[in-house]
């Protein structure tokens, strides 16, 4: 695996890629964060460092909010311009591209997966409605990415338990005990290395299959 960083200007202002890098790659995944941090979240972090080994190339994405160092994400019609901008430079390599991300990165993979030509969409700790209120819904943007879709999420995720979920194309797994960052309490049953394990094994289980 190799890495490298590299800077893209989009519409909403200069984003940034991190290419881990497979070997004889047969895919991109392009994964973004959330609202609340960065590309250092445990699970992009975990599958970054874990699915090269699998010819998978992963690209974490920043976005431009991020890059400038504002604490507070932009408005949703902005992320979309900043990802529109930099599919591009993701599509580059000629593989095919799964569109990704976790929390609000995923809410923006679902809404241009299908204009953009991904392959598919990896929606990590999907923001299913803010907590506490369920009746907030954002469902729509889920179940209507048109592609094939894999959400993971936390057993007691404050943003959308797995099973609120509604019944539809996508496949979800569940992260037992884990909150909406996949941290799981010292006193659950399972460690967190274990709950990063269940989400990298689940997405390079399920990718190769996009190809199939």
């Amino acid at each position: 695996m190799s890495t490298r960083t590299q800077s893209v200007d989009t519409p909403a202002g200069e984003a940034r890629i991190t290419w881990h890098t497979a070997p004889k790659a047969k895919l991109v995944l392009a994964v973004s964060h959330g609202a609340g941090g960065g590309i250092e979240a445990r699970d992009l972090r975990a599958l970054a460092e874990t699915l090269p080994a699998h010819g998978i190339t992963v690209a974490l994405v920043e976005q431009p909010w991020r890059v400038a160092g504002k604490k507070v994400a932009a408005a949703p019609k902005v992320l979309d311009e900043g990802w529109r901008g930099l599919w591009p430079v993701l599509a580059k390599p000629g593989l095919p591209v799964v569109a990704g991300g976790r929390s609000a990165g995923a809410r923006v993979a679902c809404r241009t997966a299908a204009e953009l030509g991904a392959v598919g969409v990896l929606a990590l700790a999907f923001p299913l409605h803010p907590p506490g209120k369920p009746e907030k819904s954002r469902a729509e943007e889920l179940t209507g990415a048109g592609r094939p879709t894999l959400v993971v999420q936390g057993g007691r995720d404050p943003f959308g338990r797995p099973e609120e979920f509604p019944e539809g194309e996508h496949a979800l797994v569940e992260v037992p005990y884990a909150d909406h960052g996949f941290a799981v309490p010292k006193k659950a049953d399972l460690t967190q290395d274990e709950a990063l394990a269940v989400i990298t094994g689940a997405v390079a289980e399920w990718l190769p299959a996009l190809l199939a």
